[in-house]
Parts: structure tokens; sequence; C-alpha cells
């Protein structure tokens, strides 16, 4: 991804204060990446994961803002072009996930999943890609789902974002291919998360059953590998995908899901 004789490539991920954003942000560091880290209230994590970013001897920033708003996403673009030329990575990772039966959701609730889910790899896109045009290379990666290809009950605004973030990241893909820039979604199924690791004790109580048959029977059950994937996989991944191996990789999704969409 990187070479001695390149300038040094700048990453903006967004919603990474935790989870797969930070561990996103840690490996582009650690690959040799500037990074700016995004958050919409937590300020402290995100000033933390650029520390630790900054141990890898890159510049590390912190762009405050709510992803899903244009006002915020074009502060934020103002801000990250003060201190780097641009953003060549660009990945869209801010997600919320609320679980609500369809005919209970307000159209308020409805839209404010979309905002942060979809309408925000929109606004960032069109902020930053025509830096990429200009420079000739970028790499856009959308964080999707297994929701993004399957669905389950209870997540409709979700899967209905994450559905239309596969096909942004075809288009998108389609309309750069000549400059040259790639555009993939990355979905991930069950990955063990800080959120993840919550659930996980009031679940033992409500099924009564072991930490270990809660994993596997319940919530793997739609994982054929029984095994959570993991934040630095998610990571991995993604500094794959803006390799040189990932130059003709574009318009596609990477299922990181232990076999979940194989089914």
């Amino acid at each position: 991804m990187i070479t001695p004789n390149e300038p040094r490539k700048t990453t903006f991920v967004t919603g990474s204060g935790r989870n797969i954003g930070r561990a996103i942000v840690l490996e582009m560091a650690r690959r040799g990446c500037n990074v700016v880290v995004n958050g919409s209230s937590d300020q402290g994590a995100c000033e933390a994961v650029a520390e630790e970013a900054r141990s890898h001897g890159v510049g590390a920033q912190v762009a405050m803002g709510d992803v899903g708003q244009a006002d915020d996403v074009r502060r934020i673009s103002e801000t990250i072009f003060q201190e780097f030329d641009g953003v060549d990575i660009l990945v869209n990772n801010a997600a919320v996930r609320p679980e609500k039966p369809f005919l209970e959701m307000t159209a308020a609730e409805w839209h404010s999943v979309l905002d942060v889910d979809l309408h925000a790899a929109f606004y960032t896109c069109q902020a930053f890609l025509p830096r990429m045009i200009e420079n000739g290379w970028g790499r856009v990666i959308n964080v999707a789902s297994a929701h993004g290809l399957t669905a389950s009950p209870y997540k409709s605004a979700y899967i209905a974002a994450k559905h239309g973030i596969v096909g942004l990241s075809k288009t998108t893909a389609l309309e750069t291919a000549e400059d040259p820039i790639t555009c993939n979604a990355i979905c991930p199924g069950y990955v063990l998360t800080d959120i993840v690791e919550k659930q996980i004790p009031d679940t033992m109580k409500e099924y009564d059953m072991s930490r270990e048959e809660v994993i596997k029977n319940v919530m793997l059950k739609r994982q054929p590998s029984k095994e959570f994937a993991t934040v630095e996989q998610l990571g991995g991944t993604a500094t794959f995908l803006c390799s040189e191996a990932g130059d003709q990789i574009t318009g596609t999704t990477i299922s990181v899901d232990g076999g979940w969409t194989a089914l």
C-alpha cells in the first residue's frame, strides 16, 4: 500500500472512536498512513485512538462531527484539508442499528438510521472523491454488513441502508474505474465488539445458558464457523483493499462472515 518513494497517504475513517473503525485506523497507521479519526460524541475516545496511531510515526487528526449531516461533512472536510492534502482512503464505517418491528418504526427513526448508515457515504464521497480523481489514486471502502446481502426481522432501516451501501459501492466503482479509484463494500457477519461483549451476560440469563452455549447457539446461530469475526480481521481486510493486490478489486462485496451468506 505504501512505498518509500510515495508521499504518505491519508485515511479518513468515520465512526472510528472504537471497535471496527478504531481497528481500521490503527492498522492503516501501522502500514504508514496518516489517519483522521471521527466520532459524533465521545471526543476523548477519538483523541485516544489518534494518540495510539501517532505511536506508529504517522500524523493523526481528530475531526468530530455527525457524518449523517451534510453541513458537518463539509466542515470536517475543510478541517482535514487544512492539515492534509486531501483524503486518499475513505472508509465509511459509522453506523447505528436499532431493532424495532417495521410497523412500529416512526418516520423520524427511519430517517435517523438512513442518515448515518447510507446518506453519510454519499456526503463523504462527494467531499473527497474530487481530490482522489485529481491525484489519480483513491480507495473508497464502505463497511456494509452481511445484512447488506441478506435480511433479518426487526432491522428494516438498517438492512435497507446496508443494501443501499452495496448498490452505492457498485455505482461509485463504475463511475471512477478509469481514474483509477476502487470502491468496495466489506460485509462483516457477527463481530466481537464491546457492544456484543456487553450483550452476552444478559443473553446468558435470558436463555439460561453458558457463555459458550449462548455464543454458539444463539448469537452465532447463522454464522457457520461458530466464531466471531474480529475487529483486527476487518482492519486487515481494509488494508488489503488498499494494496497493489487490490488494484483490480472494485465494485464488489467482500464477506467476512464465517460463511453466513453462503447459506
